[in-house]
């Protein structure tokens, strides 16, 4: 058992009480450990603003949604008047949906900048690996909590998105029917849905979402940050055993973070009092109509930040399935011919592909697109092994690497606006190539990471003072 220290008689308050309190609780221990004895790098920028608005739109998110909770009544007959009431009669009740409904997307717009930000700065890269595993979790969990409280307010797209999506479950071969029913809880969405989709929004998804973001920190604690240049900064240590490169992360960054809180709620507010509907794209206009499961909307689309995985998904056409047959057995052609591996193992391959090759003939198309859409989440969290580059961050990459990921994101944003559009030919056109060069971003990620002539990365980080 650990001593008790003692604080001096003539001691304040405060100090005794805190004594008290680190005699019982390393509350000074933990204080030093992640804030005033973490040193971050000190060459943070614009891009390192987006952890912390993550952490600030979580907060936001949970206190609005306690206070949301005491007046919603989940039941079908009741669900869409009590976000009514919320609305017009309980006092303050407007702001606090428009703060969680903008908050939502609020959320996800920090969440794609703070992952590209690991994307060019290469933090997924050793030692960071499983930061970014939890990031990626974090993610999944966050789409699943977005999905679920999506149908809450029980308007038309709340209703027939939920449909769609879980009907897709049922394209699952052997299995599929059943665990469609499973989700909804009846043969179609209805109060059981409703109910199970409130009690994952409001209780399971956020604990295991809390869960992840304390591991996600405690492993970034574990390891350092990761900065702009990729250098470690361990590396250098002064005689004290500081990192040479490296500040305190308070009062430094505590302070530097005030002033992205700032512009982020001047935003956030301003959305909020002048545009909360955002021209229907952060509130969808057929979700001010009842929920109706006699009448379909025209044009039934997920919101705005599951679009780009909506299109991979409706991508995967008949015709589509021929491309990705190709790609499979050009893969593993190229596998066999390139990669160094033993007979037995090159057979394996060749075997595999044939059996895959085999599925995607026999297996609807429907089906395959719902492999694609997952996938396209789940490939991320192997992103530290199919990076190859000889540096991590783009800043000493080839030029040309920044074209890559340029056009990557400007192929994501493609992507989901034509999930917002109707069907069309040429959409769908633009769709499927859009989603091959998602997919072969990473899966060749291998190969082009280290091709082109690097540049020489600095011994220490290289900072501006600003």
């Amino acid at each position: 058992m650990a001593e008790f220290k003692v604080a001096p008689a003539n001691a304040p308050v405060a100090e005794k009480l805190l004594t008290w309190v680190d005699n019982r609780f390393p509350a000074s221990k933990l204080y030093k450990e992640h804030l005033s004895e973490y040193y971050a790098p000190k060459n943070f920028n614009f891009w390192y603003f987006f952890g912390s608005l993550a952490m600030l739109v979580l907060v936001i998110q949970i206190v609005t949604g306690i206070f949301l909770v005491m007046h919603y009544k989940p039941d079908a007959s009741l669900a869409f008047a009590s976000v009514e009431y919320i609305m017009r009669d309980v006092p303050g009740g407007w702001i606090i949906r428009y703060m969680h409904s903008t908050g939502a997307s609020a959320f996800f717009i920090v969440v794609y900048m703070h992952m590209f930000r690991g994307l060019m700065y290469g933090s997924y890269r050793k030692p960071r690996e499983l930061v970014w595993i939890f990031g990626c979790a974090i993610f999944l969990c966050l789409m699943a909590e977005a999905f679920m409280g999506y149908l809450l307010p029980w308007g038309q797209m709340s209703y027939w998105g939920a449909q769609v999506i879980v009907n897709l479950f049922a394209a699952i071969p052997f299995v599929g029917p059943d665990l469609a029913l499973l989700i909804r809880g009846d043969y179609v969405v209805g109060d059981a849905t409703l109910n199970r989709f409130f009690s994952f929004h409001v209780i399971a998804v956020p604990l295991v979402l809390l869960g992840l973001v304390a591991a996600h920190i405690i492993a970034l604690h574990e390891v350092g940050s990761n900065n702009p240049d990729g250098v470690e900064i361990k590396a250098k240590k002064g005689a004290d055993g500081r990192p040479l490169d490296g500040i305190p992360f308070h009062p430094y960054y505590t302070v530097h973070d005030i002033m992205g809180v700032s512009v982020f709620l001047m935003i956030f507010t301003a959305i909020i009092f002048f545009a909360p509907v955002f021209g229907g794209y952060f509130l969808e206009y057929n979700n001010f109509i009842p929920a109706d499961p006699l009448k379909t909307p025209l044009h039934i689309a997920p919101v705005w930040y599951f679009t780009p995985y909506y299109s991979m998904l409706r991508a995967i056409t008949s015709q589509m399935m021929y491309a990705l047959i190709a790609c499979v057995l050009g893969g593993a052609v190229l596998g066999v011919l390139k990669v160094r591996m033993p007979a037995a193992l090159k057979a394996a391959v060749v075997a595999a592909a044939l059996v895959v090759v085999a599925l995607m003939l026999n297996i609807d198309a429907k089906f395959w697109g719902v492999v694609v859409m997952g996938g396209a989440v789940i490939i991320l969290f192997f992103l530290p092994w199919l990076d190859h580059s000889l540096v991590k961050s783009i800043r000493y990459r080839p030029s040309w690497h920044k074209y890559v990921y340029g056009v990557f994101v400007v192929n994501f944003f493609i992507l989901g606006y034509l999930g917002v559009q109707p069907p069309s030919a040429i959409g769908e056109r633009v769709s499927q190539f859009g989603t091959l060069y998602y997919f072969g971003f990473f899966l060749l990620m291998p190969w082009w990471s280290r091709l082109g002539e690097f540049k020489p990365v600095p011994d220490r980080v290289t900072f501006a003072a600003h």
